[in-house]
């Protein structure tokens, strides 16, 4: 299948990532069936969708009328096996190697024999998913960045099985949808995570020192580094246990100090402070 016949996509998770994938990929023109474990999920990622596509109205990115039919292509369902006629599938699930294992394992299952998985994974080795699934030729990772509306980039990373037709299909289907592709080799963390996971890291280690506040930290990186937030701040957005799983990986892979997440990020996600999602991290939301 080329990527241009490409007519519905599964997107399985509709968290803050799997939402916006769902959202990037009904504006390109395709069917969408998002997959969460429960009705109260799937509402939840629905109204996550609609919020995003009333700001992008409001802030006249969107016209009223082309959100009203973006909307209508996306439709939100509690089983995986009724993504058995999709064309395509991009797993946004929670990332945790078990679970997204079980996910691979079922979507090998229900899904249509050709039909090539992706995973928005952000750090787990692709090889692992795609030998789970059964069909392991057919199995890349789509790597999109928060939010998927926004952000141009996807990683692209192919596993020691994974074809050429099946990297193809990934590279066209994500300029399908206007965004700018690299490939990593199928390294735990692939390119920005292997970069990003120490400078963050090191971030939280400095505030638990009290060599400065949070405040300074983050003001000194994005006046002083010019990006576009603070390194807590950022992972008060990622989510911190988004992050401690990242770093898990990470760790496993790669033994190092650097990539060994700091004990204060565990106390924090044991403590149920995981960021925005949860209103408190770093700062207070």
């Amino acid at each position: 299948m080329e990527a241009s016949e490409v007519g519905s996509v599964g997107v399985v998770g509709a968290g803050l990532m799997g939402s916006g994938i769902a959202e990037v990929v009904a504006r390109a023109g395709c069917e969408v069936v998002f997959v969460e474990s429960n009705d109260e999920l799937v509402a939840s990622g629905r109204a996550r969708i609609e919020a995003s596509v009333r700001k992008a109205v409001d802030r006249q990115k969107l016209e009223t009328a082309d959100a009203d039919e973006m909307l209508g292509r996306i439709r939100g369902v509690s089983d995986l096996a009724l993504l058995d006629e999709v064309d395509l599938v991009i797993e946004a699930a929670t990332e945790g190697l078990s679970g997204k294992l079980a996910v691979f394992r079922t979507l090998g299952e229900v899904t249509k024999a050709d039909v090539v998985l992706a995973s928005n994974t952000s750090s787990i080795p692709i090889i692992e998913l795609a030998v789970a699934s059964g069909r392991a030729d057919k199995v890349v990772g789509m790597h999109f960045f928060n939010p998927p509306p926004v952000m141009k980039l996807v990683e692209l990373t192919a596993a020691l099985s994974t074809s050429a037709e099946t990297m193809g299909l990934a590279r066209a289907f994500a300029e399908r949808l206007g965004k700018t592709c690299v490939v990593a080799k199928d390294h735990a963390g692939f390119i920005v995570n292997r970069l990003l996971v120490p400078y963050l890291y090191d971030a939280v280690r400095l505030y638990d020192e009290g060599f400065a506040t949070r405040e300074d930290i983050d003001t000194a990186i994005t006046l002083g580094l010019a990006h576009p937030m603070g390194p807590l701040a950022l992972m008060d957005l990622i989510g911190l246990d988004t992050m401690l799983a990242i770093g898990e990986v990470l760790h496993r892979e790669f033994p190092e100090e650097r990539y060994a997440p700091p004990p204060l990020l565990r106390r924090m996600v044991t403590a149920g402070k995981l960021g925005r999602k949860s209103g408190a991290g770093f700062y207070d939301y």
